[in-house]
């Protein structure tokens, strides 16, 4: 071997094992992250909902890490139990337009025709409108709620799935191995998800990921326009909202609910990232 193909070899391992570290660290982050939404109950250290005004408005000391609100909550409380909402709604949002979105993809591409022509132009449809300006007039008509907050957002976010399963569909009707199973008798189904999806679910499992850090801030966006959760509901979106007037005064009951959504969209926007260059061909021939 050469030495310039020794180097090569070489630098290609020291990039292999730098993208494995930071696809540890930011799995175990993220995974600290939703082990702490599971048991927030558990760990709060006081009732998230237990109003003393005694105790209103104090900064953030020993005794209250994040301060206390307006009804004298503890704030580390509020979020940490505000994570359960957050979250939780963010991963059913991203779940709902992966499933929907990869299967409307994948059966009008590989099926075309008249159904294929409706969702595309129903995709368009989606997609001429601002996604946000649309989630809200949606969101306004169901009147709030974050469970209506996510569904107004599946409306508008579920085509940029279909046009990726769709676009890869595509690309793999021609090849031989596909015609192949079709002559060994292959039906349309077993086509589909014994060649096709196995071979899609990449780029879509990276898209959903890069996704769940866009989400969690528009359904915080929605709660902040009053339009998501709706008080007492500890949600952090809700709750910066309702601390906005006193951001001056008293920033802690606005920066301790923002801060929590910066570190959690910082996360996994780092872990889809590092999982989009684990996945990537040009580093497949290093692992």
């Amino acid at each position: 071997m050469s030495q310039e193909r020794q180097v090569t070899v070489r630098v290609q391992k020291v990039k292999r094992n730098r993208i494995r570290m930071k696809l540890f660290l930011f799995a175990a982050l993220a995974a600290t992250l939703l082990l702490i939404t599971i048991f927030a109950k558990y760990i709060c250290p006081y009732d998230p909902y237990a109003q003393d005004l005694s105790q209103a408005m104090q900064p953030p000391s020993a005794t209250h890490l994040m301060g206390t609100d307006t009804y004298g909550r503890d704030m580390l409380s509020r979020v940490l139990i505000g994570a359960q909402t957050s979250i939780s709604s963010t991963f059913a949002l991203v779940a709902i337009i992966t499933v929907f979105g990869t299967i409307v993809g994948i059966f009008c591409g590989y099926y075309g025709g008249v159904v294929d022509s409706v969702m595309m132009r129903i995709s368009d449809i989606c997609l001429a409108f601002p996604g946000l300006v649309f989630a809200m007039a949606v969101a306004a008509i169901l009147n709030g709620g974050v469970q209506n907050a996510v569904i107004a957002l599946a409306l508008i976010s579920w085509p940029k799935y279909s046009r990726i399963a769709r676009s890869q569909t595509l690309s793999m009707k021609s090849l031989p191995y596909m015609q192949a199973a079709q002559l060994a008798g292959d039906s349309a189904l077993q086509m589909i998800f014994r060649h096709v999806l196995p071979n899609i679910v990449g780029p879509i499992l990276v898209t959903s990921m890069l996704d769940i850090g866009t989400m969690m801030m528009e359904i915080a966006g929605l709660s902040f326009l009053g339009l998501g959760a709706q008080p007492p509901v500890a949600e952090w979106g809700s709750m910066m909202s309702s601390g906005r007037s006193m951001l001056q005064t008293y920033p802690w009951i606005v920066l301790s609910p923002g801060l929590a959504i910066f570190v959690s969209v910082v996360i996994f926007n780092l872990l889809g990232d590092t999982i989009r260059d684990y996945m990537d061909p040009k580093n497949s021939h290093s692992r």
